[in-house]
């Protein structure tokens, strides 16, 4: 199996909750692993919460569902999560979207990671495109949209999020890491 999805990680109003301590902290464009901006690949808005004050709870739940899906499918060597909770936020306004990319990269902690996790937080018919596509052989497979679901994949795996064409898409990111794949 290299995919594993969760229904209803979050409820709705946890949802709106965490979109809300989103917007507390400050957005920016989001780049690439390094911190490279190139708006062709990636047009996002991004915030990283705060994982061990108001949003720990948040991040309680992710590691939960992480250990649960490790465990039931992947059974990657995973030590810790070294990254903050990332939010992006995808609007019509520019056609939000991030092409096909791995979230393995040079970047000191990019190199440790081992699963992506990728939870929806908007209502899905609040946009249209901004489908999250996972790359399998040559095949997209269409990551389910239901509000609150989460999907989990090895981040060497090509991915990418597909321009927002109506609306305003939300989804909640973290990775797990580990020792080097062998």
């Amino acid at each position: 199996m290299f995919t594993h999805s969760i229904a209803n990680l979050f409820s709705k109003s946890e949802a709106a909750e965490i979109i809300r301590l989103s917007e507390d902290g400050r957005q920016k464009r989001g780049g690439l692993v390094g911190g490279t901006r190139h708006d062709n690949i990636r047009r996002a808005e991004i915030s990283w919460l705060d994982d061990q004050g108001t949003a720990a709870w948040v991040m309680d739940r992710i590691v939960d569902a992480v250990a649960r899906a490790n465990r039931d499918t992947f059974s990657f060597d995973i030590t810790e999560f070294k990254e903050r909770l990332q939010v992006a936020a995808y609007d019509e306004t520019d056609e939000g979207h991030y092409d096909w990319h791995s979230d393995i990269g040079d970047g000191p902690i990019a190199r440790y990671r081992k699963l992506t996790i990728v939870t929806q937080l908007s209502d899905p018919d609040t946009y249209e495109g901004g489908d999250l596509e996972i790359s399998l052989g040559g095949t997209a497979k269409v990551s389910p949209r239901d509000l609150g679901s989460a999907t989990l994949f090895a981040s060497f795996m090509l991915h990418r999020v597909v321009p927002v064409t109506r609306g305003s898409r939300y989804s909640l990111t973290c990775w797990s890491h580990g020792p080097h794949f062998r």
